[in-house]
């Protein structure tokens, strides 16, 4: 075999299988450079920053060198891009670092206090729709994330994930349908 083909024509999941095999992370590299784009969104969009995208792309490839060896993996894409969720969001945990300052009481807006009473309301809703989120199934939580926070269409979460539409569609039925029980069960009211 004196011409191969050229990593852009072989499969994703051939080059994993030719990862996971040999070690050769030529395999690996080609996978990666050719979500390179995706990847770097996928960042972009959690850390906000092109710096720290790009940083967050060079740790995820070295996270990959180890995490592709131990999972089954099928359909790299759309398992790429919760590799890449996950990190951003644990990179956003993990930085929430805030210093806090004291108010004095002659800086508060005295004359409106239904003001703080609404933040205070809307975080205990934000906090409690969280931990509704953490109660769906992975594909529901993943479906729901993708379509109301990402903003993505079902095309677009279906070619993301491998998923096929119609499946997509009853995630998200499903999970907005759980999420909203979850909620109104919790909210003591």
């Amino acid at each position: 075999m004196n011409k191969q083909p050229s990593h852009t024509q072989i499969p994703d999941a051939v080059l994993v299988t030719c990862y996971k095999e040999s070690g050769d992370q030529h395999y690996l590299a080609a996978l990666f450079q050719r979500y390179a784009g995706l990847l770097f969104g996928v960042c972009l969009k959690y850390l906000k920053a092109p710096d720290a995208a790009q940083d967050a792309c060079t740790d995820i490839y070295e996270e990959l060198v180890k995490k592709v060896l131990k999972h089954e993996i099928n359909a790299f894409g759309g398992w790429l891009h919760m590799v890449a969720k996950n990190h951003c969001l644990q990179k956003l945990r993990s930085s929430k670092n805030v210093s806090t300052t004291e108010i004095s009481e002659q800086f508060m807006q005295l004359d409106e206090p239904m003001h703080l009473e609404e933040v205070l309301n809307k975080e205990v809703k934000l906090d409690l729709m969280e931990k509704c989120l953490e109660q769906l199934t992975n594909d529901q939580k993943q479906m729901v994330e993708l379509f109301y926070l990402q903003e993505k269409s079902y095309k677009e979460i279906s070619e993301m994930t491998g998923t096929n539409w119609n499946m997509v569609r009853s995630h998200i039925q499903n999970g907005r349908r759980n999420l909203k029980n979850c909620m109104e069960e919790n909210s003591g009211e």
